[in-house]
């Protein structure tokens, strides 16, 4: 849910920024224009975009929600959802965003855990040690509420080098990696281009 909240809250404020960005050009061009060249400069953009009209049709609302002495039903519920809106924009733009750890090892006297990006290095480097692989990309999924995870390992290799031959010298280099703490290695051998250079 606080991932969603926090997608929606990225987009809005990025279109906010690109209209921010277009409100401002305009208010830049309208005022180098001047006000005596022929309407346009920022009294012909206040009538372009219609600033006269909004500010009644705001009046208009404001009256609506305090007239007839309580608040219309309508206008008063769409000003609630516009402030709940607000209310979960705020939470998922602020709220903490909480790395998930692969849980490597649990004792006694605590539990070890590692960084998904620190792990993914370690076994990026181990697996580039295979002979005939170029580059590796890896993706670390954690267990949830168990200790271990998997080891996803996409390594490109030259048109020189067999595939399979490749996955397995990849897998075994990652065991020392693997076999201790309950991680399951699957690698992905990947034909790159031509010219990349060999380990």
């Amino acid at each position: 849910m606080i991932a969603l909240l926090r997608g929606i809250a990225r987009l809005v404020a990025f279109l906010l920024l690109v209209v921010l960005a277009v409100c401002a050009l305009a208010v830049a061009v309208a005022s180098i224009g001047g006000a005596g060249a022929g309407g346009f400069g920022l009294p012909g953009l206040a009538e372009l975009v219609r600033l006269p009209q909004l500010a009644d049709l705001v009046r208009g609302l404001f009256e609506q929600v305090e007239g007839s002495g309580g608040a219309q039903a309508v206008p008063a519920l769409a000003g609630l959802g516009a402030v709940l809106v607000g209310i979960l924009l705020l939470v998922g733009a602020l709220w903490p965003r909480r790395e998930r750890l692969v849980r490597l090892e649990d004792g006694d006297e605590g539990t070890l855990a590692a960084r998904r990006r620190a792990l993914g290095q370690v076994a990026a480097a181990l697996a580039e040690q295979s002979r005939g692989v170029t580059a590796t990309k890896v993706r670390v999924r954690p267990r949830r509420g168990r200790r271990g995870g998997r080891l996803e390992v996409r390594a490109v290799h030259p048109r020189s080098s067999d595939a399979k031959e490749v996955e397995r010298q990849a897998t075994g280099l990652l065991e020392p990696l693997t076999d201790p703490f309950s991680l399951k290695a699957k690698v992905r051998p990947r034909l790159g281009e031509s010219g990349a250079r060999v380990n």
